[in-house]
């Protein structure tokens, strides 16, 4: 049967209210969360069904059963969703029964023992219900039935609605308030926590509920914030991750001497001040990659030897390694051989009582 010619407005879905001895104007106003996630269950749950009771028939499809399945199940939930109380309290009384009461698991328990309901003795004694050709059809299914517009989603909401009216007994998700006049009800829904709002953010088209205002402002992705990571800069909360990771001036980032050895992490606004700061481990970081056999005493020396031989400017200007270690070998050309002290041998050291060691040059490796 194709869904496209089926007349989806014979099928009465809409519930009467329950009518109250007196004028009593009720609040309706739902979690529309809570609301738009138990209608978009409804539809696989349905889906499920009919694919489950046509399997393996030969003259059936899910799409011929759609319209009378659909209608069994508004009945079935309803009549589940109006008796769920009584069946709460003899659950309770059962030994070690552990029932979740959010009303999403609530109504998904129904819809999904309402789908195994349907099963046909195929789907039953086969191993149709664990095969990924089941789900593959029931996902098909709901897309045939969606482009199809059958049982379209504001429907199904209208009927999600009065299920969570149903179940949800301690008014956790809707609103049971009741007043005398139309005028107490309007000034109640326009500050009632279940109201609609939409989000004030620019670029935001998110709606909620007002309980639900915090909740959604904590993580909405078009809020103004201040930098995670503390600079001057306030962005939107989905440009954070890329704004810290790429031009934050407060990242973390490696010394530009750290492939030398120098192993400091420092906020990016910071590296000047820190090569400033730190210059003479940074000209023996490069000495100890040009001098590799020489003394640590020996490369302090020459560090200090090279800072007296260079104007102000010449080293702290090098902002990397390959540029230091250029100024670093102009110096030395100046300067001439570094000078290492080496100690003597014994031999040395009997004919020679004066001095225990000696000094030799060593030019730098290139």
């Amino acid at each position: 049967m194709d869904l496209s010619a089926i007349d989806v407005e014979v099928i009465p879905e809409k519930f009467e209210d329950v009518k109250v001895e007196g004028p009593s104007f009720l609040c309706d106003l739902f979690d529309t969360e809570i609301v738009h996630k138990i209608a978009q269950a409804l539809l696989p749950g349905l889906a499920s069904a009919c694919v489950d009771n046509t399997t393996g028939g030969l003259f059936r499809s899910p799409a011929s059963v759609a319209v009378d399945i659909r209608k069994e199940m508004v009945e079935y939930l309803t009549q589940r969703s109006e008796s769920f109380v009584a069946e709460s309290v003899i659950l309770e009384d059962g030994p070690n029964t552990e029932v979740s009461d959010h009303p999403f698991d609530i109504i998904s328990d129904f819809v999904d023992d309402f789908a195994s309901s349907k099963r046909n003795l195929f789907s039953r004694v086969s191993g149709w219900l664990l095969s990924e050709r089941r789900e593959d059809k029931i996902d098909d299914f709901v897309q045939e039935m969606e482009i199809n517009s059958f049982w379209l989603l504001d429907r199904r909401a209208a009927i999600a609605q009065n299920l969570l009216k149903n179940v949800d007994f301690k008014n956790t998700f809707h609103c049971n308030m009741n007043f005398s006049s139309a005028e107490e009800l309007d000034e109640h829904r326009s500050n009632c926590s279940f109201r609609s709002m939409n989000c004030m953010n620019e670029g935001c088209n998110s709606s909620f509920c007002a309980a639900h205002m915090e909740k959604h402002d904590s993580v909405c992705p078009f809020k103004i914030i201040p930098c995670e990571q503390q600079c001057s800069e306030s962005l939107m909360r989905r440009e954070m991750d890329r704004h810290c990771i790429t031009v934050c001036p407060m990242k973390l980032v490696n010394c530009p001497f750290y492939s030398i050895g120098c192993q400091s992490t420092v906020h990016h606004c910071m590296v000047e001040q820190h090569q400033s700061d730190n210059l003479d481990s940074h000209l023996l970081c490069v000495l100890q990659v040009t001098h590799k056999d020489v003394s640590a005493v020996d490369l302090k020396q020459r560090v200090e030897q090279l800072k007296e031989s260079s104007s102000p400017s010449e080293l702290a200007e090098a902002k990397n390694v390959r540029s230091l270690t250029s100024a670093v070998k102009n110096l030395e050309s100046k300067l001439g051989p570094l000078v290492v002290t080496v100690p003597k041998t014994v031999s040395e050291e009997n004919t020679e009582t004066s001095d225990s060691v000696a000094q030799i040059p060593v030019e730098a490796e290139n």
